[in-house]
């Protein structure tokens, strides 16, 4: 399928300019993809199965606008009301009788003899009266809204023809939180709250700062900033001076994208009040969620659909101030509550609003409206939960296996860490199959003897071709045989038919590869079958003892050194290139085709460190997180789909 693209794109400062950019890359792995954001451009619809138009409240979009009446397609709405939009088109060009039959056409002989009061510079235009929806709406063949508000305005304003509400995807950007606080002065115990974007009145920005009173006055070390182009209806600066809030609150005005993100992770609470609202969503409320800041919204329109357990609602109108208040003193008191509502903030706009999600809606309901039939939105990607219950392998069974000193030292060491692993191994069957990469036959047995799965086979680095066929006894007596495959993760295809198994265990290798892990993982994928597993472990170098390390001039990575060669010169093992994060490890699973369903750290081996305790009060000290700090990444998935990356940005340059 081909798709025109319209919508203003970066480096315009618009929030939908970055909506559209985030959105098309994903949207590509559907259909082909040709934007259009400026009017010179040419267009020949007779080229393209489906114009797509991003529409919003600006004159950005008056390309967009124009185009979507002359060549019908899906409209995406951001807001229901087109009012200053229309106003650009006709008032800002001169074109006074023009704006006189738009605000007839959509509202009738009252809305008519009130522009004609406009014209005559009596009163300013009734943006809010008079939404200006009618003319699009009636040459739409399709509608897109993020909200079910949205779409509720505009079957009140007329259009009936077929449409899908497709949530507004959410960014999860990398923020340093700690060097934008260290900009701002703050103290690590002075919790800091926020207001961002356009400091328009309807954002309750008056109500903001009078609730923000009362907490200073119970808790004077809180901070505010309001990040944003001031309004010239809203005198901040004389508002702030008349509440005494010149010391706590700091404007710091218009900021670029980099340092606007910035800011808002270095925030622990976000304002994100709108009164009155035509069902924008904001940008800023999903990058705030998407960063784990406790956020409230007000409980109108579009945020009152969000899910109650990721944000607070603040009820506008009577009461609001006190519900406000209330909310921020309770937030700022107990930041342990303050984090889990942004660690569920984020958990869910990861599940949810994740953009790979959004363009598979968007794709299928642009296919449906090509095709002219009723769209149905596709599941999203779920897990299958396993029916059998997991599997915990004594790790006396598994110190069987080593049958040489140097095979005990190492299970040994990593006995917690072997055991766990199999503990995350969902249990198979007769018929089913497992592939053990990087196999040293130490786990692999388990697989069968104790994990059920029929067929086991590992895999080694070698010469692609070669099969070595191995036969290893325990020190019990136990025979296990397997044949294990040679070839290059990072380089060859693996010598197996698409589908071949139920899970592959890929344990502490990816953090060998020197080159091309995304390669191993597309690999993975093929040879998955669907609803297939993945099980990789791997070391953390985000671990509380790395931390400790680099802190004290050391090398934060597990396992940093060169490998001395042997007497002949040959190197038989591979030395770690590159440590992850779990943050990291979870974006390359999703990056891969896989929907997360276990994610876990912990130690190689099990034993007290008291000489961490400095640092988890460290964490503990500058609010940040001190969960998945263990020495070893666990992480399970479920193959849901293709790979959608396969050269993310965050991991190939």
């Amino acid at each position: 399928m081909k798709v025109a693209f319209f919508s203003p794109l970066p480096p315009a400062e618009s929030g939908i300019a970055d909506y559209s950019a985030a959105l098309i890359e994903p949207l590509r792995s559907h259909c082909e993809v040709e934007t259009f954001s400026r009017a010179e451009q040419p267009f020949d619809p007779a080229a393209f199965d489906m114009p797509l138009y991003q529409i919003g409240n600006n004159p950005d979009h008056i390309h967009a606008y124009e185009t979507a009446l002359a060549h019908p397609g899906v409209v995406v709405l951001h807001e229901a009301n087109l009012h200053h939009l229309i106003a650009s088109l006709t008032i800002k060009r001169g074109d006074w009788d023009a704006y006189l039959r738009e605000c007839e056409y959509n509202g009738g002989a009252a809305a008519l003899e009130f522009a004609r009061e406009v014209r005559a510079l009596k009163v300013g235009p009734d943006y809010d009266g008079v939404p200006m929806l009618r003319r699009l709406l009636e040459s739409a063949r399709g509608l897109i809204a993020h909200s079910d508000f949205v779409l509720e305005l505009a079957r009140k304003a007329g259009y009936s023809g077929p449409c899908a509400k497709i949530p507004h995807g959410a960014w999860i950007p990398q923020v340093d939180t700690m060097g934008y606080r260290t900009r701002l002065g703050l103290d690590p115990a002075s919790p800091l709250i926020g207001v961002f974007g356009h400091l328009k009145p309807y954002k309750r920005i008056a109500e903001s700062l009078r609730a923000f009173r009362r907490v200073v006055k119970h808790q004077p070390e809180v901070r505010m900033i309001l990040v944003g182009e001031p309004h010239p209806d809203l005198p901040l600066d004389t508002l702030i001076a008349s509440l005494g809030l010149q010391t706590t609150v700091r404007v710091l005005g218009r900021a670029g994208i980099a340092d606007f993100v910035g800011y808002l992770g270095a925030c622990d609470i976000v304002l994100n009040l709108r009164y009155p609202t035509v069902g924008e969503t904001s940008g800023t409320l999903l990058r705030a969620l998407g960063l784990g800041k406790a956020v409230l919204v007000s409980n109108v329109g579009a945020f009152a659909e969000f899910p109650d357990d990721v944000c607070v609602k603040i009820p506008v109108g009577a009461g609001e101030e006190d519900v406000l208040a209330d909310s921020l003193m309770l937030l700022t008191g107990r930041r342990d509550l303050s984090s889990a509502l942004g660690d569920r903030a984020r958990q869910w706009v990861e599940r949810e609003c994740n953009w790979y999600r959004v363009a598979d809606l968007y794709a299928s309901f642009l296919e449906a409206v090509a095709a002219g039939r009723q769209w149905t939105p596709p599941a999203a990607p779920i897990a299958v939960a396993s029916e059998q219950p997991p599997v915990e392998v004594e790790p006396d069974y598994i110190r069987t296996w080593g049958i040489d000193e140097n095979e005990q030292q190492y299970i040994d060491t990593h006995i917690t860490r072997l055991a766990k692993t199999l503990e995350m191994v969902p249990p198979g069957r007769e018929e089913e199959s497992a592939l053990e990469m990087g196999a040293y036959l130490q786990i692999t047995p388990a697989l069968k003897t104790k994990l059920g799965y029929g067929t086991v086979r590992g895999c080694y680095y070698g010469q692609a071709g070669h099969t070595d066929h191995k036969l290893k006894v325990s020190t019990e007596g136990e025979e296990f045989r397997a044949d294990v495959d040679l070839f290059d993760a990072e380089k060859d295809r693996f010598p197996y038919s698409d589908g071949s198994f139920n899970t592959v265990l890929c344990c502490e290798l990816i953090e060998h590869l020197p080159s091309d892990p995304m390669h191993m993982m597309s690999e993975i994928n093929r040879i998955l079958k669907p609803n297939g597993h993945l099980v990789l472990t791997t070391p953390n170098i985000g671990s509380i003892r790395a931390i400790s390390a680099i802190l004290q001039g050391y090398h934060p990575g597990f396992f940093p050194a060169y490998l001395r060669p042997s007497p002949d010169g040959e190197v038989n093992d591979a030395r770690h290139n590159r440590e992850y994060t779990p943050k990291e490890v979870y974006r390359l699973l999703l990056d891969s085709g896989f929907t997360v369903t276990k994610l876990e750290t912990g130690p190689f081996l099990d034993e007290p460190h008291p000489e961490y305790i400095w640092i988890e009060d460290l964490l503990r000290r500058y609010n940040l997180p001190a969960d998945l700090r263990g020495d070893g990444i666990y992480i399970v998935g479920q193959k849901t789909g293709a790979v959608r990356d396969r050269y993310p940005a965050w991991l190939y340059s």
